[in-house]
């Protein structure tokens, strides 16, 4: 059964790093589209970042998060990790980890199949 645990979320201010992280029991043999979300209180669902497991690795991010999130992986760990820097109030959600087994196509658009229980991030300004 494939299994998605986030960890990694806490309280920090405003300008400050958090590194999540999601241990994923998913078979890396398989190539698959990884990918963070996140939920505000009141707001619906939004993509944050993916990456393709695959060969060559693609890597995409919603503007908001351009130039201070980087997605990236651990094969040999089967992690996937999202670094979170100079963060903002409005990045505080609940931040959840999904997959889809995929042969290239790796987008936060695409019907991600499995999915984590998430971890809170509070921004403070």
């Amino acid at each position: 059964q494939v299994q998605l645990v986030e960890s990694g979320g806490g309280s920090v201010q405003a300008g400050g790093s958090l590194r999540l992280s999601c241990a994923a029991s998913i078979p890396y043999n398989n190539n698959y589209c990884m990918g963070w979300f996140r939920q505000s209180p009141g707001k619906e669902r939004e993509g944050v970042a993916t990456i393709y497991s695959g060969a060559p690795t693609r890597t995409y991010y919603i503007d908001s998060v351009k130039g201070r999130f980087t997605i990236s992986q651990d094969t040999a760990r089967n992690t996937v990790y999202l670094q979170m820097n100079s963060l903002k109030p409005e990045d505080t959600a609940v931040y959840y980890c999904a997959a889809f087994p995929s042969t290239g196509y790796c987008h936060v658009g695409a019907d991600f199949t499995y999915w984590g229980q998430g971890t809170p991030v509070t921004v403070s300004s």
